[in-house]
Parts: C-alpha cells; structure tokens; sequence
C-alpha cells in the first residue's frame, strides 16, 4: 500500500512549516527523513500519523483520502513508534505487545486466538519472545524500542511510521534497531518510514531518504532546481542515497564535517 502526498503544505495557523511536497511512501521500502534541526521533520511526521491536519493539500493511502478514512479503520493502516516514554508500570512485554491489537478488540479488549497468534508473531519477529514475562520497567533501552516495534507488528498496518526510532541507544541498538526495520520492510512488505538524526546509519541501510531543508526566501525559487555545490539545498528531495550523492551534504553544512561520497558516510574534520 502506498502512502501518497499531492501538494502538501504542512505548518500551523498562520505559519507555513514546509511545502508544498509531492512524494510517495512505497511498500517494501525502508525510508528515512533527514534533515537540520528546524527543518520541519517533527511536524511532517505529525502530519503523516494524523496527529494534526494539513495547511493544505491531500494525502493519499490506497488512493483514499486520508481525511476520509475513520480513526478505527486509520488504526488498522498506520501504526506509529514514538519516542516518548510512556508510563508502563506492571506492564509485562506481552501485555504492551498485545496493545497493538486494540483496533481489532471488541468493547471489552478480548484477545481472540487469532489475537493470539499476531502478537506472539510479533514479538518472534523482533526478537523479544524470550523475555515476553518480564516488566517494561526491566528493558535497556533497545529492548524497549524493540518491544514498541513489535508492538506496531501486531497492530497489522501496511505502514508503520517512526520517530528517531534510535534516540538514546548504543551503537551495537542503533544498527539492529535499523538493520531491524530494515528487513521488516523487505521481508514483511511494510512501508517503514523514520525521522532519524543518524545520518550514517541511515545513509546505509534506507531504500530512499527523504531530505528537508530549512524553507527560506529562496527556497520557492530553488524548489525545481537541481542544488549545486554552491546553492542553497532544495527545501525536498527525494531519492535513492546513491541519487542524492550530491546534495546531501548541502543540508547538513559543517566546516567540520566532509562528505565521502564514495562510501557514503560523514567524515568529522578536526
């Protein structure tokens, strides 16, 4: 199922954040959002999950209006990671795995056996089965991201939507938790999509990246035009890491860092 933006302008009332954007989120695809604090990553990805409207413009999923669909059914289609934590005291991994399936539940939450069977594929597949009894409260931090995605499995939506899915993890977290969502995407057919401020990580492992610059006076003049070495970046891109090769570093502009375009990663400059 594809996630599809026409034109969106995302924003507030009376303050234009970014757009307008053209874009699709394609099943099978690992995505990731890029781009400097400021850039507007929080609000499209607020936008994305229906958590505020759009200024203006249309989101598309299965060429349905986003707006058309009811909340319940939205559930059944977008799931969402966030990285606030969320209080979880006496909770055991299964009981918040199991969370996942509340679209699907009668009044009362009744876990049916197929119920069942979702979640405990769920967990199988990140890998948080072994210690399905144990309380939240327990988890390192990379557990605790695992046990959030699977509980976004067992919730059964085409697209699963991430926000920097990575905050607070140790390296070794950080490229499972990647590699991860990653093979969710390839293997289950999902359409994953994270806002990450880990820019070699998902250099390496996204199918496509979408990049956002901060909008400025220029940025309408320069939304059709190829960015340079020496212009500004466009305010959106999208494409393959290999397809961006030269514009990524004009969005992440540091004299203390270079671009190996090569390897595709950021070298520090000391």
């Amino acid at each position: 199922m594809d996630y599809e933006l026409h034109e969106l302008v995302i924003g507030y009332p009376g303050h234009e954040v970014a757009g307008p954007m053209t874009a699709s989120l394609h099943q099978g695809e690992l995505c990731c959002l890029l781009g400097a604090n400021g850039a507007g990553k929080s609000t499209l990805l607020r936008t994305l999950a229906a958590f505020q409207s759009p200024l203006s413009g249309e989101m598309l999923l299965d060429g349905r209006s986003l707006s058309a669909i009811a909340p319940r059914e939205l559930s059944t289609l977008v799931g969402i990671v966030l990285t606030e934590r969320i209080r979880t005291a006496g909770i055991t991994v299964r009981d918040m795995v199991a969370m996942g399936r509340s679209p699907y539940t009668n009044f009362w939450g009744h876990l049916t056996e197929t119920d069942h069977h979702y979640i405990n594929e769920a967990m199988e597949q990140v890998g948080v089965a072994s210690f399905a009894s144990r309380q939240i409260s327990t988890l390192s931090d990379g557990e605790r991201q695992k046990v959030m995605i699977a509980k976004a499995l067992a919730q059964q939506t085409p697209v699963i939507l991430l926000d920097e899915p990575t905050a607070f993890l140790d390296f070794p977290s950080k490229v499972e938790v990647m590699l991860l969502l990653r093979r969710l995407a390839h293997e289950m057919g999902k359409s994953i999509f994270l806002s990450t401020h880990d820019l070699d990580m998902a250099l390496q492992t996204a199918d496509r990246l979408w990049l956002m610059g901060k909008k400025d006076t220029d940025a309408a003049s320069q939304a059709q035009q190829p960015a340079t070495g020496t212009q500004q970046p466009r305010q959106f891109a999208i494409g393959t890491p290999q397809e961006l090769v030269n514009e990524i570093p004009q969005y992440f502009p540091s004299r203390h860092l270079s671009f190996d375009a090569t390897n595709l990663r950021f070298n520090i400059q000391c």
